[in-house]
């Protein structure tokens, strides 16, 4: 299953199995809020239809994007720290299909290989860029939010938009005109072989 951790959601973890992973920065989602969203979400639950799992990664997307907390990867300089991270490994522990570097958080599609958990990838990620942009701000201290949100890919549809999702965020949340426009962004990349793109 998918969602996030901290009592909120399951995981799922499997063996080479594709995942779009979200992490935000420290600040950049209440925990004040999570926890209201939480009993909301368990007070409708008896509602016919109701995807609880759903409502609460539209409420979280969508609250990411207002741009909430510090936003560090405004600066260049940190953008591409996380960006450079995100390749460093590409095609040796996961293939990387889309990524997107936001203001306060980072969209990731990848499938780890076998082997290779997804939580040692998305950990490596989180402890390497954290230890960098804390030495380039001259500040010590949490970087990241604690937990990632994440969400298996059942099928090539789910794919295609979950790939689209990533790269047209930034148009989304008003940042720029086309995806391709965004910087820190698998958008203006090219596809290459074993599903790993490279800046053009």
């Amino acid at each position: 299953m998918d969602g996030i951790r901290g009592g909120y959601f399951p995981h799922f973890d499997g063996e080479c199995v594709t995942q779009h992973v979200c992490f935000g920065l420290f600040d950049s989602l209440p925990r004040r809020l999570l926890e209201q969203w939480r009993i909301e979400l368990d007070a409708l639950q008896y509602q016919k239809r109701y995807d609880k799992h759903a409502e609460f990664r539209r409420r979280v997307d969508q609250f990411l994007d207002t741009g909430h907390g510090s936003c560090f990867l405004r600066d260049e300089r940190l953008a591409k720290i996380v960006e450079n991270a995100l390749l460093y490994f590409a095609g040796r522990r996961y293939a990387l299909h889309a990524w997107c570097v936001m203001p306060n958080h980072v969209h990731i599609l990848f499938t780890p290989i076998e082997g290779v958990e997804m939580s040692m990838i998305v950990r490596s990620w989180k402890s390497f860029t954290a230890h960098e942009c804390n030495k380039i701000l001259q500040r010590t201290g949490r970087f990241w939010q604690r937990e990632p949100f994440d969400r298996y890919i059942r099928n090539g549809t789910h794919f295609r938009r979950t790939l689209t999702y990533i790269e047209n965020n930034p148009v989304k949340a008003g940042l720029c005109g086309k995806a391709e426009d965004w910087q820190w962004s698998s958008a203006r990349c090219q596809q290459h072989a074993g599903g790993v793109r490279t800046a053009k």
